[in-house]
């Protein structure tokens, strides 16, 4: 019997919810992964998975025993690794990313990771939607902002330094405002997924500002500030290269807003491999000396 091939059976039918995404993922066929499980519960002379023609559902014995496998996997595959690769850091590598962090931060140092490490094959993932971590297989999420309460464990790795920015077309019609509470005469590019929704979070001076465009990706601000829509607030890095070109014009200099938090989660169950170890700390050495992502390890 082969107990390893049916608890890794087990723990991808428990990450995916799904026997037939298993199948896919073996290329055994859904009966073999069927027949796998059963066994592996006939072998513990325990129920682990409730099955209904819609999802499957751990028993209380089966989420205490995923977290021990899930374990016993990765230290496996970990173990597997080092012994092949005499510890160099290798294998597929998964990381999720936001549209705009990849566009200009993340990608320009995707040649120089790889130039360092070239066993590791990375599969970046870009998109501003939240992932599940342990259903898509993905190793690392980087994620802008503050994190709601999670199960995934997360290591700072930055900061992303906002300003309120505005075209110069835009400014010679309506003005320049002095401070925040003028924004409320303004019209404001609003990012939908804000954290404190319309209230700009200037130190002392939080000011609920209001605007006709709403948009839920930070790209999307960008392109209506530029348009001359209105007034943005964004991380510094959205416009470093249309502030150093004159295309818009930092506002309201002298009063502070607080950074949003980069951070990078990983599933807390999982043993986390040398590659998601060796990015993690390359992202982190190289946004602790960029002054618009002053690193935070």
């Amino acid at each position: 019997m082969d107990r390893l091939l049916w608890m890794h059976c087990y723990a991808r039918a428990v990450e995916t919810g799904s026997f037939s995404a298993v199948a896919r993922e073996l290329a055994i066929g859904q009966p073999n992964v069927s027949r796998h499980i059963a066994s592996l519960e006939a072998h513990l002379g325990t129920r682990l998975l409730h099955r209904s023609t819609r999802k499957l559902t751990l028993t209380p014995e089966g989420e205490r025993y995923y977290t021990e496998v899930r374990r016993a996997l990765d230290a496996i595959a970990e173990a597997e690794s080092t012994a092949r690769g005499e510890e160099k850091p290798q294998g597929l590598l998964r990381v999720a990313c936001p549209v705009a962090l990849a566009r200009f931060k993340m990608l320009p140092l995707v040649k120089p990771f790889l130039q360092r490490y070239p066993d590791i094959e990375l599969d970046l993932q870009i998109a501003d939607r939240k992932i599940d971590l342990i259903e898509e297989g993905v190793d690392i999420a980087v994620r802008v902002g503050e994190l709601r309460d999670s199960a995934l464990k997360a290591r700072r790795l930055g900061t992303a330094r906002r300003i309120c920015v505005a075209s110069p077309a835009y400014l010679a019609e309506y003005g320049t405002p002095q401070k925040p509470e003028e924004l409320r005469q303004h019209n404001c590019v609003l990012f939908s997924l804000l954290a404190t929704g319309n209230l700009w979070p200037f130190d002392g001076q939080p000011v609920e500002v209001r605007g006709n465009f709403k948009v839920n990706s930070p790209e999307g601000v960008r392109s209506a500030v530029l348009d001359g829509l209105g007034v943005g607030l964004m991380p510094c890095w959205l416009f470093a290269d249309a502030l150093a070109a004159g295309e818009v014009v930092q506002l309201l200099s002298d009063w502070n807003i607080p950074a949003l938090p980069i951070t990078a989660l990983y599933p807390a169950k999982r043993l986390l491999p040398r590659r998601a170890a060796v990015f993690m700390d390359y992202l982190s050495q190289v946004f602790a000396s960029d002054t618009e992502l002053q690193g935070a390890g």
